[in-house]
């Protein structure tokens, strides 16, 4: 019996990374990234997360997944996701207390930040906000 539920959890965490990765387009490479936010003449979200984060994975499976959020974020945004545990953030930015939501201008400036694994009403306000920062 465990080991049955063991393996339908792998399975529920393997489909939702997947989810996470396939449903928006997610830039590794910091420099790239704002780059391309130049070019597309877009800001940049940055989703500070680790490895093994039930908060970060909680927002993933949740906020990340609606519609309207990923509408908003692909329409304004190049998405810029980065570990803590396995890149090379730059100091700037906290990652201790992850999941950290950093919004900046293609020209690396933060305009808003928060913090926290947020459901899909929270992450909307802070969208809200984000665009409210940045005129």
């Amino acid at each position: 019996m465990q080991i049955k539920f063991f393996s339908i959890l792998i399975v529920m965490v393997v489909l939702s990374t997947s989810l996470f990765a396939t449903e928006l387009n997610w830039s590794h490479d910091y420099k790239k990234a704002f780059k391309l936010a130049k070019k597309e003449h877009k800001s940049v979200y940055l989703f500070v997360g680790a490895d093994n984060c039930r908060f970060c994975d909680k927002f993933k499976a949740t906020a990340l997944q609606n519609r309207c959020v990923l509408t908003r974020l692909k329409q304004d945004y190049i998405l810029l996701y980065m570990s803590r545990d396995q890149d090379k953030i730059p100091s700037q930015y906290e990652t201790v207390g992850v999941p950290r939501h950093y919004f900046l201008d293609a020209d690396e400036h933060v305009f808003y930040e928060a913090l926290g694994g947020m459901d899909v009403q929270g992450f909307k306000l802070a969208l809200d906000e984000a665009e409210l920062s940045r005129d």
